[in-house]
């Protein structure tokens, strides 16, 4: 079963967002004071003091983070890294170790389907920087519905001028705290809660 689900992941995830999700005109969101060096014109913020560089792949720059130990040792046995280490466009919402500590031990070590499930739902088919998610907030009237390779929902709404908040399918929130952090097959932002999916926002979305 978990190789099923690893090869649709690897192979069908670029096709599973529905519309497409782009930037508007409001303000992004204030730059991170830590910033990588320059790497093909692009400058990333840094994790933790490392540097996460535009010409690795969105799994190696995960790896680099010392900020997210439990969320690489969950991809790696979820099989999910090995989608992310691909060429093909990713959005990854990368909780940090602290967010993960809410999470059961059991969905993290034991349960491999509820795994791939978990990390399956950090991942949106597609490149939505800060500006593509500020422009589909736009568009769809304050709130964006992000369709995951779950095939769960996440929205994605304003909480302030510039700031961008992220709901999940049991109404929890997590604040991005770090946007934009452009890697050769994706972006990731660093996000400070887990997101989870559930039958609230998918029965929303339904209708």
């Amino acid at each position: 079963m978990k190789r099923f689900w690893i090869a649709g992941f690897a192979a069908g995830a670029a096709m599973m967002i529905g519309a497409a999700l782009g930037a508007v005109s409001s303000p992004a969101p204030s730059s991170p004071k830590a910033l990588a060096a320059m790497d093909g014109g692009v400058m990333n913020p840094m994790i933790g003091g490392q540097a996460m560089l535009p010409g690795r792949t969105l799994m190696d720059n995960i790896s680099a983070s010392p900020d997210h130990a439990v969320l690489v040792a969950a991809m790696k046995d979820s099989g999910v890294a090995d989608a992310l280490k691909a060429n093909g466009e990713f959005t990854v919402f990368a909780p940090t170790d602290a967010a993960l500590g809410a999470v059961s031990a059991q969905a993290l070590t034991h349960d491999k389907s509820q795994l791939a499930k978990l990390m399956g739902y950090l991942v949106v088919p597609g490149r939505y920087d800060s500006q593509a998610l500020l422009k589909a907030i736009g568009e769809g009237a304050g709130q964006a519905k992000l369709r995951t390779v779950e095939g769960g929902v996440l929205l994605a709404r304003m909480n302030g001028p510039t700031n961008i908040i992220l709901v999940d399918e049991s109404g929890n929130t997590a604040d991005i705290a770090i946007y934009d952090i452009y890697d050769k097959n994706g972006v990731m932002h660093v996000v400070d809660r887990m997101l989870e999916p559930g039958v609230t926002t998918r029965q929303m979305a339904a209708r």
